[in-house]
């Protein structure tokens, strides 16, 4: 990583052919305002929550979510990406993805179950900043295999915010939130807290890349349009499925892990002695 004195947002020493008001292409900022937004949004529904407006309250932490989802790629093809915006984006992971989901589900629900509940939620939050703080120390490191980039090392924190707000959705839909309810949340709330600092190996999509088959590209385009209208439609019911889809699809990351590890193992395997004396005699 570049020391901070070469980020463009922060290089303000004074150079001879440059006036002292240096100028800062539009670029860069774009992105950052777009982070702060996010932060807006998610510290706007902890406030929503605390008023009883709780579906307005979940509908401000996925926007938070979804800006913070963009903005790093907003920087990727402006080009406009610093160390400044990088610092910030981490920042408002913890905001968006840790406190105001786990504040949100404690409004709502948690406070139910008294100290258990509160517990609950601070684990999530500290879960969620070491769950931050170990993918950036993991963006620094070398020599892994190129297939390990296409896998998360626990579950990541955006899915980690859909996920825990899982019994919120369930009250929108009837479930009443009950004292023993609660209890269960709580639960439920720590399991996912512990998914996210887990070695649990995630697909992460990476690997799909950026061309896609011709054949693929009409029932993608169809797929995205249909899911966009049942969360329009039927909101709750479709986060409800998704949350449910994405514990199904787990599994099934840890046995892609396993198999490209099984292929690493084979490809760095010695040969057999039976093969050293074929090459020998040829």
């Amino acid at each position: 990583m570049n020391d901070i004195e070469s980020d463009p947002l922060f290089d303000d020493k004074p150079r001879a052919h440059e006036p002292r008001g240096r100028r800062i292409p539009l670029r860069y900022l774009v992105p950052n305002v777009i982070t702060v937004l996010a932060i807006c949004a998610g510290l706007t529904g902890i406030r929503l929550a605390f008023e009883n407006r709780f579906e307005l309250a979940v509908a401000m932490v996925l926007l938070a979510a979804f800006l913070d989802g963009i903005d790093g790629r907003i920087a990727r093809m402006m080009k406009g990406s610093s160390n400044f915006g990088a610092q910030m984006d981490s920042l408002a992971d913890i905001v968006n993805f840790g406190v105001a989901p786990a504040l949100v589900l404690y409004a709502y629900m948690l406070d139910q179950a008294r100290s258990f509940g509160w517990i609950a939620a601070l684990l999530y939050c500290i879960a969620c900043c070491l769950r931050l703080a170990r993918f950036n120390v993991m963006l620094d490191a070398v020599g892994q295999p190129a297939w390990q980039k296409n896998f998360f090392t626990g579950v990541p924190a955006p899915a980690g915010a859909l996920l825990v707000m899982l019994p919120v959705y369930l009250g929108f839909l009837g479930l009443a939130p009950t004292r023993a309810v609660a209890f269960g949340a709580a639960a439920y709330t720590v399991i996912v807290a512990s998914l996210m600092i887990s070695r649990l190996p995630v697909y992460s999509g990476k690997a799909a890349g950026t061309k896609l088959r011709s054949d693929w590209v009409m029932p993608i385009f169809l797929f995205i349009v249909v899911y966009v209208a049942f969360l329009m439609s039927y909101t709750w019911q479709t986060l409800t499925l998704t949350t449910i889809a994405f514990f199904i699809s787990l599994p099934f990351s840890t046995r892609a892990w396993k198999r490209f590890e099984a292929a690493d193992a084979l490809s760095a395997a010695p040969a057999s002695p039976n093969n050293d004396a074929e090459a020998a005699s040829s």
